[in-house]
């Protein structure tokens, strides 16, 4: 017989006729018909082992007691589960495995995985007359990821099997044979020094918490997957980190650009400029350095061959308008998913270049123009206008213009005042309008002494520019540097190519000295956490002092310059106030996203607040609004991914760098990325912790315990 073209056999199982797969177990066609027999060493993923002696049954014409788990179905077969004899035999067995269990382990509740536990509810017997004095063996905390608890253990052998069958690793095995009997690495040497993955699943198949999550925190099932995965789920984006990665290490170069595409838009950019949130929560990092995923990520993109455009598809045009006020990120990634839906999407850029952000807040060599330009040409020829020194005033234009809906993601570009005296005087700049100038090609004549008043990217990104412009540079800013908000390897970059920092300085007072800026500032001393979280800087009285420049450059905050003519509410530090699920404005058919909601922040956020923006005016317009659609054919993982050497030790793969005394002699990009050998070679560095939320879920038994019983099995 077959079905959906698969043979089966029919059996009876507790007088329930059945029909189950040819080849299967009696355990798993009585698991697979919803009908419960007890098991703890069996699991879908693993061959029989028959160890725990629970899921003993009766068959008719078969002597004794067969384990169901290692019994082959056959046509015809009658099968009991539950008799006399059966059920004595699982309270022998039940009694053997918690003889020397700790016993606190069956009643925890921090565990909410723990099969040993479920079983021991099910099946009543929490008792043993065999009970015997708790094994003491001492607990292995030394890896950094994991805990093995070898009290707890029932040598059920999921985690030796699957480390070795399913993953090709074997480091785990029976070790001491006979009464002493431990699961353990070779000469129990810990799992750092056993050429262990670190992958995880043995952690994820054993049933009672001998092996356990060093960091295990979660409550919900949802909370234990962004823990596991977290690299994932600290994307702002969402990009499927560990699958790109896996391609690249595969030498699939173009394939791991799509994944990174199906989320965003821009993945040289986000090679080059994102501030990887992603790697701050590595679990790598616990064993040495995280992986290098913005790196790889730029390498991919270098080697892009266009083979995510052959799955790309565009629905049917809807007819409907929507107007983007903004170029930047946001903007563009909206308009790249709207079109997408197939709505016809027009692009306004008050300046003269497209990019936003990306174009007039990122220095040439952090950002090369060449790779922000290819990137955006790749969404005006997917059919997204876009117009130039297009500045919106009012959005009644737009509406009467035919536009169904309005996206506002005109960013954060207005600097913030110091709101100190002389702070208007000339050689006064503040960061956003000379870094706009710079990257628009305008001359710039700093002088040869500039100061940088400020912490964050912008303040660093300023002070760089003005190196390469051939000033002398000092960052002064009133926190320490533990406090910067800027990204520490910026801040690094700029010390290495001669940028000099004054921490613990505030600005006070500027003014105007035989052509130069006088800069009056105050000493600081670090005080209780401000609303930010952040140590307030306190002044110290009679700390000032005066030092000459030939140029200020501010950059102590930015806040959006939004028309009022908009009419839209804003909020706190001048941002807009729009729904966060549905970017919904306080005018109907207006949105708003990124950083003129939001506030300065990175390039991948403003790509994650723009994706959402784009499903959630797809609904407005009467569309569905689902952004996810795979740009390459899904293909499963190679599971089985082998032992390798000294694995926990390898170091994190460098970028080849342009020596620092080189670097501010131009604007050329001075970070040249991984050689393909070091890219493969980081990748594969990856714990792909991914992999073990592949691993299937053991059938749990029945929520509903029975009646607890004494070991004679009459009712307690």
């Amino acid at each position: 017989m077959e079905r959906n073209g698969l043979e089966t056999i029919n059996l009876t199982i507790d007088g329930k006729k059945i029909t189950a797969e040819k080849g299967s177990s009696v355990l798993d066609a009585a698991l697979k018909a919803g009908m419960y027999i007890p098991n703890l060493c069996h699991h879908p993923d693993l061959s029989p082992f028959g160890a725990c002696r629970l899921c003993l049954v009766e068959i008719r014409g078969m002597r004794g007691l067969p384990a169901a788990c290692s019994t082959p179905a056959e046509e015809g077969m009658i099968v009991q589960t539950e008799t006399p004899k059966t059920k004595q035999m699982r309270r022998v067995a039940v009694e053997l495995l918690i003889a020397s269990h700790p016993g606190e382990c069956l009643t925890c509740d921090k565990n909410m995985r723990c099969e040993l536990q479920a079983l021991v509810a099910y099946l009543g017997v929490d008792k043993s007359r065999l009970r015997k004095e708790t094994r003491t063996i001492p607990v292995d905390l030394t890896s950094p990821l994991f805990v093995r608890d070898p009290n707890k253990c029932i040598l059920c052998g999921r985690c030796v099997r699957i480390c070795q069958d399913v993953r090709g690793v074997g480091v785990l095995s029976f070790m001491n044979r006979g009464k002493q009997t431990l699961i353990s690495s070779a000469f129990d040497a810990p799992l750092s020094g056993s050429d262990c993955r670190f992958c995880g699943s043995c952690v994820e198949v054993c049933p009672t918490g001998a092996l356990s999550d060093r960091d295990h925190k979660w409550r919900t099932w949802s909370e234990r997957e962004e823990a596991l995965v977290p690299c994932k789920h600290a994307c702002p984006a969402g990009v499927d980190i560990p699958r790109y990665l896996r391609y690249i290490a595969e030498g699939r170069y173009p394939e791991a650009v799509a994944v990174i595409r199906e989320k965003a838009p821009f993945p040289g950019v986000l090679g080059r400029v994102c501030t990887h949130p992603c790697e701050d929560i590595c679990r790598r990092e616990k064993l040495n350095e995280p992986i290098s995923i913005r790196n790889l990520k730029r390498f991919a993109a270098d080697h892009d061959t266009g083979l995510w455009k052959q799955h790309l598809k565009m629905l049917p045009s809807t007819g409907r308008k929507v107007a983007i006020i903004g170029s930047g990120p946001g903007g563009l990634t909206a308009g790249y998913f709207l079109r997408k839906f197939g709505h016809d999407v027009t692009v306004y850029e008050a300046n003269p270049k497209l990019g936003g952000t990306m174009r007039t807040g990122i220095p040439r060599f952090r950002l090369p123009e060449k790779i922000l330009d290819n990137e955006i040409e790749e969404i005006r020829r997917f059919g997204v206008e876009t117009k130039t020194n297009a500045r919106i005033e009012s959005l009644d234009d737009l509406f009467k213009q035919g536009c169904d809906a309005i996206l506002v993601a005109i960013g954060a570009h207005r600097n913030s005042r110091m709101g100190i005296d002389g702070e208007d005087s000339a050689g006064v700049i503040d960061s956003i309008s000379f870094l706009r100038d710079v990257s628009l090609g305008k001359k710039m004549n700093l002088g040869r002494k500039v100061a940088v008043v400020g912490g964050g990217n912008a303040a660093i990104d300023a002070a760089r520019t003005a190196l390469r412009l051939r000033s002398e540079v000092t960052i002064l800013y009133r926190r320490t540097r533990t406090e910067m908000p800027a990204s520490a390897e910026e801040v690094d970059a700029a010390i290495e190519e001669g940028a000099m920092t004054q921490f613990l300085v505030a600005p006070k007072r500027i003014g105007r000295n035989n052509g130069t800026v006088t800069l009056e500032c105050i000493r600081m001393e670090m005080g209780e956490p401000d609303a930010s979280g952040r140590r307030r800087p306190v002044p110290i009285g009679g700390s000032e002092f005066t030092s000459e420049f030939n140029t200020v450059i501010t950059a102590i905050g930015q806040v959006p310059d939004v028309p009022t003519a908009y009419g839209l509410e804003s909020g706190p530090g001048k941002t807009l106030l729009a729904d966060p699920l549905t970017a919904k404005t306080n005018r109907k058919g207006v949105f708003a996203c990124g950083d003129a909601v939001s506030g300065p922040a990175s390039v991948i956020e403003a790509i994650a607040a723009g994706r959402k923006a784009a499903g959630a005016i797809d609904k407005y317009l009467q569309g569905k609004g689902h952004l996810d659609e795979p740009l390459i054919p899904p293909s499963e993982p190679d599971c089985h991914f082998g032992r390798q050497k000294g694995f926990a030790a390898l170091h994190r793969e460098s970028s080849r760098m342009t020596r620092a005394e080189k670097r501010t002699c131009s604007f050329d990009e001075f970070d040249l990325g991984l050689e393909e050998k070091a890219a493969i070679g980081e990748a594969a560095r990856c714990l792909k912790c991914d992999l073990r939320l592949k691993v299937s879920q053991v059938v749990p038994p029945p929520i509903e315990t029975r009646p607890r019983q004494r070991i004679d099995g009459s009712p307690d």
